[in-house]
């Protein structure tokens, strides 16, 4: 069940409102501090944000594809630092426990993510391992009635805050068959450390730190899906829509990049005039605008099947290979339409160009899109499929 159409408009307004009159003004703070201000986070709660896609049984909102790509619009017109924390949350974190979860596990945590009382975090990511799942070293070994955790995560979003963290692990069962597990494990487990915050290059306000695990004890239950083995798939199906959510901000960053550009074109002369009425400028925002209107039909396309029911990971992955190249490019454009006040931090373009760099890097690189992109490509072709 998802919200009405008027419901959601008015959504939509808030969400919209609370970017420009609340996030925007407060980005150098957030930057400043590298953490969201707490009272911007209890703001976020009041609004509804971190119960964007948890069903409203759970008391979430309960948005569909297609509603959720929309308040991705709005909320990526905001530095990424505060769209990380409900990104995360409502995707690839909250999406394994919505798809895999136990009902059990459902009544322990769902409400109280929808919520916000307590946030998620996503371990994957590895040391070694980042793009190739299959390849995870932490391993989870059967102990008593539970099981015992050991390995180490790499680049971990929102684990200074988190209050749930989906941690995959290698399992093996009797016959020496090993899987990708999946396990709910709640900060302050004996044997689990949350390492420092990293220094990035950009995106500033949204912290990352390692995990180590250290025989990290959990009781039987924390198993996602109640079984070893699901581990994967959850994981697959949580970063479709995470991916896809990733695709739509970058459309709304494009958006407010262009418009920040265009106006100092527009303020900005040389040779008498603005340059925005020079042919090379106007190339520029002209290429920026298209590419960004192209990237939201993708988007929206890709949300219009998801709510049809059908599988999109190779849409998620052609509209986050799209999308964050693309705002890349915008990003650049920006820059240089700015001129040399772009490469100072008083112009907040400056910003923007480093916080999203990592875009086409985390919840699968450009090149990973671009390798299920071929695979699905080539697969359809061999069982004799139209490609439209």
């Amino acid at each position: 069940m998802t919200i009405d159409a008027e419901t959601f408009s008015l959504l939509r307004d808030a969400v919209a409102r609370f970017v420009s009159e609340r996030l925007i003004p407060r980005e150098r703070e957030i930057a400043n501090l590298d953490q969201p201000p707490r009272d911007l986070l209890d703001e976020v709660r009041d609004i509804g944000l971190f119960g964007l896609t948890y069903p409203q049984e759970y008391g979430g909102l309960g948005l569909d594809a297609l509603q959720e790509v929309q308040i991705g619009f709005e909320l990526g017109r905001a530095s990424p630092a505060m769209r990380n924390f409900i990104s995360i949350h409502n995707g690839v974190a909250g999406q394994c426990l919505r798809h895999a979860g136990t009902p059990n596990q459902k009544a322990r945590y769902m409400s109280r993510l929808a919520s916000g009382e307590i946030i998620a975090a996503f371990a994957l990511t590895e040391p070694d391992v980042g793009s190739d799942a299959k390849a995870v070293k932490t391993v989870a070994k059967r102990s008593g009635d539970g099981w015992k955790i050991t390995g180490a995560k790499r680049f971990i979003s929102n684990a200074p805050f988190a209050g749930l963290f989906t941690v995959f692990a290698r399992t093996t069962d009797e016959a020496g068959n090993t899987a990708l597990s999946a396990f709910l494990v709640e900060p302050g487990t004996k044997g689990m450390t949350v390492g420092k915050s990293e220094r990035k290059m950009g995106q500033h306000g949204a912290p990352i730190c390692d995990l180590v695990f250290d025989e990290c004890y959990v009781e039987s239950d924390a198993i996602l899906g109640g079984k070893p083995g699901v581990g994967l798939d959850a994981a697959m199906k949580g970063l479709d829509r995470g991916r896809l959510f990733i695709a739509a901000c970058c459309v709304g960053l494009a958006y407010r990049l262009i418009e920040d550009a265009t106006d100092y074109a527009n303020g900005r002369q040389q040779f008498g005039v603005p340059i925005s009425r020079h042919q090379l400028v106007q190339a520029m925002l002209a290429d920026s605008l298209t590419e960004t209107f192209a990237a939201r039909g993708m988007v929206e396309s890709a949300a219009r099947k998801a709510l049809e029911g059908e599988r999109i990971t190779c849409e998620a992955s052609m509209c986050k290979l799209f999308a964050t190249e693309m705002v890349g490019r915008v990003a650049d454009r920006a820059v240089q339409v700015h001129g040399g006040n772009g490469y100072i931090a008083d112009y907040m373009v400056e910003q923007l160009y480093r916080d999203v760099r990592v875009l086409r890097i985390y919840e699968g690189t450009s090149q990973i899109q671009q390798i299920i992109i071929a695979k699905d490509l080539t697969t359809r072709r061999a069982k004799g499929e139209r490609l439209s």
